[in-house]
């Protein structure tokens, strides 16, 4: 198995990448009280230096109440977190890799019983108010990295969290303009917070998003049943100014619709005409949910990965527990040496390798 087209450079607007694979955002929940210390800068400069092409941080909460479910989930606001954040980026630099904050709010969702939602309303509706705030939020959050010396920008717009609440039918029943029943109407308020990003950072700096069509409530659920639904999906994000979209699945290697065998990757891609990452099981047999009860944890070959990457179903590909669990896999996968890959482990979702 050739594994050079994983190592083609890759080109797009201000970003420059050495290689195809980038680190998927993974919750870490370990910066102490929303600031990441000198162990979160010590965990990604590992991977720079293990030659990761793009680094994407754990989810990074903007300045709104309830934008976070555990207190130890970094914040992407106040000179703190920032000054937390100028260090992890120059060690990366420093290492010789490039990184990208992912930014989210987690909306109406909780993790532990001992840090519940902000007082302020408990799963209550938005006001356009607080709309218009979150959308602000995001653009500062966003134009923070900018000015840190970030290389990109993720936004989280999947897996259930606050954006992904209001491409959903069933969490977005709102009458008013940022709701709807069709994906295209619900699709406003990613629309907003992408142009104020764009508007924030400017042409040039690359801005990726993320989005599923699973739920970490509903496994089964799709937002877009068709491709017909997924161009009213995501043409308005691409024309909003999303540069690269982060297709997240279960398994990468699923067909996306019947008829096809084009992941959803792929499938963005064909629609979009953008860069896609696709995301899922990379390296590994089971996916990530049954990777909690220690299921599918066997290695698996890449030999599907690069098929679809040699045929340009993509462009990029996110790598998370086996990358995780390995700091070094991208280096062993790069010289050919898949037997030292190491075994991957439940446990290390819980700690920093």
């Amino acid at each position: 198995m050739s594994t050079e087209s994983l190592f083609k450079p890759f080109v797009y607007k201000n970003l420059e990448l050495k290689n195809r694979l980038v680190m998927a955002p993974m919750t870490r929940a370990q910066s102490d009280n929303g600031v990441p210390t000198q162990n979160i800068a010590d965990y990604y400069s590992r991977r720079a230096a293990s030659e990761v092409g793009l680094i994407l941080s754990e989810g990074t909460v903007i300045n709104r109440p309830s934008s976070k479910n555990m207190q130890n989930i970094p914040d992407f606001y106040g000179n703190e977190a920032l000054a937390g954040w100028k260090n992890v980026i120059d060690a990366v630099h420093q290492n010789g890799g490039k990184m990208g904050p992912q930014i989210w709010h987690v909306g109406d969702t909780r993790m532990s019983e001992d840090y519940p939602l902000a007082p302020m309303e408990k799963a209550s509706t938005m006001t356009l108010e607080d709309i218009q705030d979150t959308i602000a939020q995001f653009a500062a959050s966003a134009k923070s990295a900018k000015d840190l010396g970030f290389d990109v920008v993720e936004v989280h717009g999947a897996h259930g969290y606050l954006i992904d609440q209001f491409f959903w039918e069933v969490t977005n029943t709102r009458t008013d303009e940022y709701g709807g029943k069709t994906i295209k109407e619900r699709n406003r308020f990613a629309v907003d917070i992408i142009k104020a990003i764009r508007a924030a950072v400017g042409e040039d700096f690359t801005i990726i998003l993320r989005l599923s069509q699973w739920k970490q409530q509903d496994y089964s659920s799709r937002l877009a049943a068709n491709p017909e639904e997924m161009e009213e999906w995501l043409l308005p994000l691409k024309e909003a100014g999303v540069d690269i979209f982060h297709c997240s699945q279960r398994r990468f290697w699923e067909p996306e619709f019947e008829g096809s065998d084009l992941n959803f990757a792929g499938w963005a891609k064909k629609i979009t005409g953008q860069p896609t990452i696709t995301v899922g099981s990379v390296g590994l047999k089971g996916d990530v949910m049954g990777a909690f009860a220690g299921q599918g944890t066997e290695k698996t070959d890449l030999t599907e990965l690069i098929r679809r990457l040699d045929n340009e179903e993509f462009d990029l590909v996110a790598v998370g527990r086996a990358l995780l669990q390995d700091p070094q896999w991208v280096q062993k996968i790069k010289n050919g040496n898949t037997d030292e890959l190491l075994d991957f482990s439940a446990e290390s979702m819980a700690k920093l390798y």
